[in-house]
């Protein structure tokens, strides 16, 4: 593992405690040697992890739409930084660039992100770890109802698995260097139309 995709927010949230947890996650991420990729931006969340990792002599790739590099919003001091010309293009060489993805404290963005490349898990489009840092309880909620999906039979708990879940930043990475990809059944069963499974 090299590389490790960080999605969070653009904002830095009400509490301090999102902001030293975006620090300490940079700061671990360059302490072991592996590159942060995110989405480019020098505000809230983003910038703090961004420039931790600098600081602290990792590297870090940005990848930014052009529509939000024009308003200024881009940290330009970054090892790399790429212009999309889309979201979708985005997101696609953020997940082409890295090795493993955490999403941490956010909003609808980063709720997008994570899900997004959690469904490409769960479909097998890659076998990269996922994984949720929970800060402070941040997503216990969200937890909660994946954990609903499972029992309500829209998810397999083989699938809910690959999700990775820790409260700091260096028992998640770790928890992402031992991970092995969970083989199993097909992601969805087939009914036939106008039955049940219990017909």
């Amino acid at each position: 593992m090299k590389s490790i995709c960080v999605f969070l927010g653009a904002n830095p949230g009400n509490d301090p405690k999102y902001a030293q947890a975006a620090r300490n996650m940079g700061r671990e991420l360059a302490r072991r040697g592996l590159t942060t990729v995110y989405g480019g931006s020098r505000t809230g969340l983003m910038g703090i992890l961004a420039q931790s990792a600098l600081d602290a002599g990792g590297k870090v790739i940005g990848v930014i739409p052009e529509s939000l590099y024009k308003i200024e919003i881009a940290h330009t001091e970054l090892t790399e930084l790429h212009v999309a010309d889309s979201m979708h293009e985005r997101k696609a060489l953020m997940a082409e660039l890295s090795d493993g993805f955490i999403a941490m404290p956010g909003g609808i963005g980063t709720m997008d992100e994570i899900f997004e490349i959690f469904t490409w898990a769960q479909l097998g489009f890659h076998s990269k770890p996922c994984g949720l840092l929970n800060v402070d309880g941040y997503y216990d909620k969200l937890l909660s109802f994946l954990d609903s999906v499972v029992e309500e039979g829209f998810l397999k708990d083989i699938h809910r698995e690959k999700l990775i879940t820790a409260e700091s930043p260096d028992l998640l990475i770790e928890a992402f260097a031992d991970y092995e990809p969970p083989t199993g059944s097909k992601w969805v069963e087939k009914i036939e139309i106008g039955k049940s499974k219990t017909q």
